[in-house]
Parts: C-alpha cells; structure tokens; sequence
C-alpha cells in the first residue's frame, strides 16, 4: 500500500483513507468485513463523521481493539462551541477510544460558515478545548462544492488548520476558476506544510433523475476498474496530496483499493486520453461549465 506523510503531522498514512460514510447503512457484519479488508491490504487511516448515520458506532467494535495502530479522524458539522464539544464527546463513546488523531470542522464551503466556525463561541473553541484535554491531537477543516479551495484559503490564513479535505478530480480541475482556486490553496498549504486531503476522485455526476441508484453514494460513482485506476492515477498525481477517501459505498471500496494497488501501472497520458473521453462526466455541485 503507497503511503505519503500527512503534512507536518509526520505520520505514514496509506493514500487511500477509509471513508466511512460507506457504513452509515450497513449492518456490522458488511463492516466489519469491509474494515477487516481495508486493515489486509494496508489501509491504515480512517476517516469518518458524527453525521454519517451509523458509521461510528459500526467502527466501534473494531477500531477501539487496534487504536494504536491507525490514523482515526472524525468530523463535526456543529457550529456553536457547545454543540461541537458535545458531538465530540459523543463521537468518542460511538467508537469507544479516548482520543481522535484529527477532529476537522465539517463542511464549511462559504465564507459565512467559516465565520460561524471561527467566530467567538464557534465550533474552532471546542476543538481547540478538545485538544487541550487531550481527546483531540490534531485540527483540520473539510468542504465540498467549488467554493471549498478558497475557503479554506482564508481558513488557513485565520488558524493554522493542520489539514484540509476537498473535493478533487479530473472535471472539477478542468474548470479555470477551481483550478485557479485549487492551486492557489495547494501553494498556501505547502507553506504551512498543512496536509492536502481530497473527497469526490471517482465521482461521476449526480444521479438523473429517476435513474436507478445500485450504490449508496448521493451521486453517480464511476465503476469501472479502468476508470477508477485513471481517476485515482489522477488525485495521486498531485505530489502535494497527501491521500482521498474512498467512496461512501463498500461495494466500490476494493475496487479503489485495486486500483491505489497498481498506481504507476499508468501513465499521466493514458488517464487522460480515458477521462477526457467521458460522456456525462461532469460535476456533481452543479457547475455547467464544460471541459475545454
């Protein structure tokens, strides 16, 4: 499993991070096998959030009996400092640890969330509180849609965020103004040596309308082995990302693994000649500009 250093946090983490969105709706069964494939083939970074159903309590069996041997981060989409550390506390006992390696404010993709976040009485005071005490080691900030890349430019410019998560593929980086956005977060964040994580590599478009859904992502996922092997070729070509999280179906989640497998097996030209040649890709936040 390749393993790059999450920014200046200097732990070893597999490119592949665990989403576990993909157990918000499974039984513990269908989890714990999909954590125990994860844990066989070297994925040693679990990211999860206080708002994806069930997917604390499904790791709980599993991650409390091996916490010293991975990476855990959850999230909280509260925004008051008294509802965030309540969530935290409540994230804990979901999974049965003491303690998170990253707790990251989530979804903050508008400049007015960010201020709701790291205004006085926001969601920053209880993370940072959180660290105080210990539960929390480390503070980092997730965002989806196109305005996430400059966002969390201005996070950084307002904390030192030790990590961030945003959506990054192909389309999207197609788009001047995300591109534009994107790099200009990716030269900030190498600054700071913050650790650039991305969500969304193997997102097709959203679901049509009526169309039927065999998979529990709220959009259209790619599924295709070859596809999947240039859209993760694609993420990881960023030398300055440091992982993505797999797709929030565990159906898709050996694929991705399959295909972090036999990074390098491909080449920059090849992923492109495969995802410029698409029909309906584009992006699932609703952008009508096209690929050039």
């Amino acid at each position: 499993m390749l393993k790059r250093t999450i920014g200046r946090l200097n732990y070893e983490s597999s490119v592949v991070m665990f989403g576990a969105a993909s157990l918000g709706n499974v039984t513990q069964e269908e989890a714990d096998a999909s954590i125990s494939f994860a844990l066989q083939h070297g994925v040693n970074h679990f990211d999860t959030a206080a708002s994806y159903g069930d997917a604390e309590v499904r790791m709980g069996p599993t991650i409390s009996q091996i916490r010293k041997d991975i990476f855990l981060a959850t999230k909280t989409g509260q925004r008051t400092k008294k509802e965030a550390k309540e969530e935290i506390y409540r994230s804990l006992e979901r999974m049965r640890v003491d303690s998170v390696d990253l707790l990251q404010l989530h979804a903050v993709g508008s400049l007015e969330e960010l201020d709701r976040c790291t205004g006085k009485g926001g969601s920053l005071e209880a993370a940072l509180e959180a660290q105080a005490e210990g539960i929390v080691k480390e503070i980092g900030i997730t965002g989806h849609g196109h305005d996430a890349p400059t966002v969390h430019l201005e996070a950084l410019r307002r904390f030192p965020f030790a990590t961030v998560l945003l959506p990054l593929n192909y389309y999207m980086y197609s788009l001047p103004e995300y591109r534009e956005a994107f790099d200009a977060l990716m030269e900030e964040a190498n600054k700071q040596n913050a650790a650039v994580r991305v969500i969304k590599a193997i997102a097709k478009a959203p679901w049509a309308e009526g169309e039927k859904r065999p998979y529990s992502t709220w959009y259209e996922p790619f599924d295709q082995q070859q596809i999947i092997d240039a859209c993760v070729h694609f993420v990881l070509s960023f030398p300055g990302v440091s992982g993505f999280a797999s797709a929030g179906d565990i159906h898709l989640f050996p694929k991705i693994v399959d295909a972090v497998e036999r990074y390098g097996s491909m080449n920059d030209g090849e992923a492109e000649r495969i995802l410029s040649g698409i029909s309906g890709y584009t992006s699932i936040f609703g952008a009508s500009t096209s690929i050039a």
